[in-house]
């Protein structure tokens, strides 16, 4: 008999989770606080370790139909200049991509749609007032006034998780990782055929195929007071901050306007100190283990928590033992992520040599390969 599942947050994490989940069976409700299930951002860029998540979840078809997929990328000098091409080896398994590119509203479109094809039932404009443990479930008070018991309850509420808040209310919060990320889509030329990364001499930025005519492009910079940055003047700073890259960056520098589709975002992080769950609850994606962009992987993370979770839910052991089996396989696996990810980001603020940041890189990429 399948389980009443209430999923927090309608994000790439939870809307994951509620379709492998509710594909298994079980009754799942999803709530959000936002007024509707979308997602802003720009691109997602995702390996192969992610389209085998997405392939578990029943949605890679689509996510390669409407995204875009390559075998290898491209570091380059801040010219322009390739000074390494990776192998286009299937180093995930026959025909899974090494890397591919998704604009993230289209990703979360995607998932959108397979919920409700799936029978998830999902509220906007609504979250969780209080969280009551009773031999017969969880008693959750939404905050529309309606109230039900449910025997799992998921936190996939993001980086300022209420749901982690209201469990755990002495866990440490986000910390700002010293550096910010710009974001901007941009028309694909045909010269772009996969992922490019430049070394600048104060930055790193980078291009990504999205779709067969757009892709994204990203700066990640140093910024060690965590400045605010009005939206008004987004264009002008992006303009400054990618000011000595030629190639296919110069490119799209030159070309940013009134009407381009830029954003900021001060890059945070969190690894939630083990167990993510307290009674009922657990904590997944963001909410217990949000990472910084730079290996593509803080999505993949999220999606591999859902896939994960209904799996050993399959063999009918008491939650609790599902919940130490769960940390088992993630803690280990999301909290060396994270440490990678904010590493790497450590060695471009001191300017280490790209040797150096490569090597890292390539670790890190060892562990993603690993399985889940």
């Amino acid at each position: 008999m399948g389980l009443r599942v209430l999923v927090i947050g309608g994000g790439i994490g939870g809307l994951s989770a509620a379709i492998a989940l509710v594909r298994d069976g079980h009754a799942v409700d999803l709530i959000e606080r936002n007024a509707d299930l979308a997602a802003l951002g720009a691109g997602l860029t995702f390996n192969g370790a992610t389209a085998k998540a997405l392939a578990q979840v029943g949605v890679i078809d689509a996510v390669l139909a409407r995204g875009c997929s390559h075998g290898t990328s491209r570091v380059c000098d801040k010219n322009g200049k390739v000074l390494v091409e990776s192998s286009d080896e299937e180093v995930y398994g026959a025909g899974v991509p090494v890397l591919g590119g998704i604009l993230r509203p289209v990703l979360h479109e995607i998932l959108k749609t397979e919920a409700e094809r799936q029978g998830v039932r999902a509220r906007t404009s609504t979250t969780v007032e209080a969280i009551v443990e009773s031999p017969g479930g969880a008693e959750i008070t939404f905050t529309d006034g309606s109230a039900r018991t449910y025997d799992l309850v998921i936190g996939a509420d993001g980086l300022l998780s209420s749901t982690r808040r209201m469990v755990f209310p002495d866990a440490p919060g986000p910390v700002f990782s010293g550096q910010g990320c710009w974001r901007a889509v941009a028309p694909r030329p045909a010269s772009v055929t996969t992922s490019e990364l430049y070394f600048g001499t104060r930055h790193k930025a980078g291009i990504n195929p999205v779709s067969a005519d757009e892709m994204y492009l990203f700066c990640l910079v140093s910024a060690p007071t965590n400045p605010w940055h009005e939206e008004a003047d987004w264009v002008d700073l992006l303009k400054g901050e990618l000011a000595e890259f030629g190639g296919h960056i110069g490119e799209v520098r030159d070309n940013l306007g009134a009407g381009s589709r830029i954003n900021y975002r001060p890059l945070e992080t969190i690894v939630m100190p083990p167990p993510w769950h307290k009674g009922r609850v657990l904590l997944i994606g963001d909410a217990a283990h949000a990472t910084t962009p730079h290996v593509g992987y803080g999505a993949g993370l999220a999606i591999e928590d859902g896939v994960v979770l209904a799996e050993l839910l399959r063999a009918g052991d008491p939650l609790p033992e599902v919940f130490d089996a769960f940390m088992t396989r993630r803690y280990e696996r999301c909290a060396a992520v994270v440490e990678g990810s904010v590493g790497l980001g450590q060695l471009e603020i001191d300017q280490a040599p790209v040797a150096d940041q490569r090597r890292l890189s390539r670790q890190i990429y060892d562990l993603i390969r690993e399985p889940a």
